[in-house]
């Protein structure tokens, strides 16, 4: 017998009245009249004497409506239950990124994003490039955010934004008063560079190679705050993507200069699986993120006011 049935039946009783009870739950008097009398012939038992003004339970209906109150009450917090789950999991986002996406950035995504949906379970790891993909393909998270991102099997990507590549130098350097330097400037010049086997290393190396230049790599590095503080010393110059060094620029700390005849870009971009839908929130994201996709170095130099920020105190991973 349908919940419904008995849910009807039960507000029969508590209401003390047939057209209360229809009313409650949208039907005629007459549907609810007939829905007991379907109850009363599945059962072959009189629940309701209607020969008494007003009606009267029988003592199969007194019992039967107990048992049915029960069993009404337990479906609707099952209900309850099923969906205060799906809410939460539909709330949840679990997400994995490289460290060198701007930690200003994504806190001020962050900070946005749950204002507009204050229910939202957002939860954001700083990881390795590699561990990013690790824990996306583990269902560990539901987005990965990387630069150079690459689809397969089991991960497919969603292009988020493009970030220039720019030469950086100490503010002594002899290049920090050009407005823009043509590649060849860099040739033999001190170079603090990315380890090798990092995806920007080999893009920029491929890069230099092309145009027949060659640096000379000082010190190597795996990750971008590294290189920032040695840039600062002015023991080289290093191509790094434009966002990362828009707090320092800002404060002063270091200068950045375009390149005139090379144009150089790091995309980023979001992994996910396959096989698993992105929830509301993720999509809710993910859309928010690309109508930030050029806002990164605003917010970064907007963060270079002296004070240490979270970034200062983090590695970035390419």
């Amino acid at each position: 017998m349908h919940t419904r049935f008995l849910k009807i039946y039960c507000d029969i009783v508590r209401q003390h009245s047939f057209s209360k009870a229809a009313d409650l739950n949208g039907i005629s008097q007459s549907n609810a009249s007939q829905i007991v009398h379907q109850l009363e012939e599945r059962l072959s038992v009189m629940l309701i004497d209607r020969s008494k003004r007003p009606f009267v339970l029988t003592a199969e209906g007194e019992r039967y409506y107990e048992g049915c109150r029960g069993i009404v009450r337990r479906y609707n917090d099952l209900e309850r239950e099923v969906r205060s789950l799906h809410e939460s999991v539909s709330a949840r986002l679990r997400m994995a990124s490289i460290y060198s996406v701007g930690l200003a950035h994504m806190s001020q995504c962050l900070r946005e994003f749950l204002a507009a949906h204050p229910r939202a379970d957002v939860r954001v790891e700083y990881l390795h490039p590699d561990r990013v993909y690790e824990v996306v393909e583990a269902d560990e998270a539901d987005l990965g955010l990387v630069s150079y991102p690459e689809e397969s099997r089991l991960l497919a990507t969603t292009a988020w934004r493009s970030e220039p590549l720019v030469v950086v130098c100490a503010p002594e350097h002899r290049f920090a008063g050009e407005n823009e330097l043509p590649v060849s400037d860099l040739q033999d010049e001190p170079f603090v560079a990315l380890e090798e086997g990092l995806r920007l290393r080999e893009e920029i190396d491929n890069a230099l190679a092309k145009r027949n230049v060659t640096v000379r790599v000082e010190q190597e590095f795996d990750n971008i705050e590294v290189i920032k503080r040695a840039i600062e010393t002015n023991v080289g110059v290093s191509l790094l993507p434009e966002p990362t060094v828009a707090r320092e620029v800002a404060a002063g700390s270091l200068v950045q200069v375009p390149l005139s005849d090379m144009s150089m870009a790091r995309p980023l971009g979001l992994i996910h699986r396959r096989d698993r839908e992105l929830n509301d929130t993720a999509q809710a994201f993910v859309a928010l993120l690309q109508s930030r996709a050029h806002d990164a170095g605003k917010v970064a130099a907007m963060s270079g006011n002296g004070q240490t920020t979270l970034a200062d105190s983090m590695n970035g991973w390419i």
